[in-house]
């Protein structure tokens, strides 16, 4: 279990499904279908929808590039999470408003695997969450041009490595979309 006290409840963070991050993206359809059904699963459940939106040059705000997907839609009621760097705690409101919703685990999906995906995901498990990415819901572009090995070898690598991540008091791993069970995890 989370480090964290107090914290006995769960949240879905979908990191950076934007039309500029994910527009080129390995399996991009299916990876964006998949979150979808993630997040109908997490509302219907009652546990919290956090949506992480990245600003840059190349996506600055307002612009269509910086714009969540189509295919998703954020209610009113669920948290926004604006940042510009990797990590989705670093110099924003994250850990404010997982407090306030007193979550301790992370059920992690989106963009990009390599970058913000991973950035996160040890931001959440060195800050003492538990943190669960979801193996076929997240994805990278293909960045082999520069030296990285193609998307799909990227994305199992994430997988196979954070699958056996460890630390004292807290619990990593991976799951597919199909086996998260967001009901067994709800706390009131």
């Amino acid at each position: 279990m989370t480090t964290l006290t107090d914290r006995p409840r769960t949240a879905l963070l979908v990191i950076d499904v934007q039309n500029g991050v994910v527009g080129d993206a390995h399996d991009r359809d299916r990876v964006v279908a998949t979150i979808a059904d993630l997040v109908e699963r997490a509302r219907a459940a009652g546990v919290p929808v956090v949506w992480v939106q990245h600003h840059a040059d190349d996506l600055p705000t307002g612009s269509e590039p910086w714009q969540i997907v189509p295919e998703l839609t954020r209610r009113d009621d669920e948290a926004l999470v604006h940042k510009a760097y990797g990590d989705s705690f670093e110099d924003t409101d994250l850990e404010r408003v997982l407090a306030d919703a007193r979550v301790g685990r992370l059920v992690v999906t989106g963009a990009q695997t390599d970058a913000c995906v991973r950035s996160t995901l040890h931001g959440g498990f060195t800050r003492g969450y538990d943190a669960v990415l979801v193996a076929d819901a997240h994805t990278t572009e293909d960045l082999s041009g520069y030296g990285a090995p193609p998307p799909a070898q990227v994305i199992a690598h994430t997988n196979l490595y954070w699958r056996f991540q460890s630390a004292p008091g807290r619990t990593a791993g991976t799951v597919d979309a199909a086996d998260v069970d967001f009901a067994a995890t709800v706390v009131a």
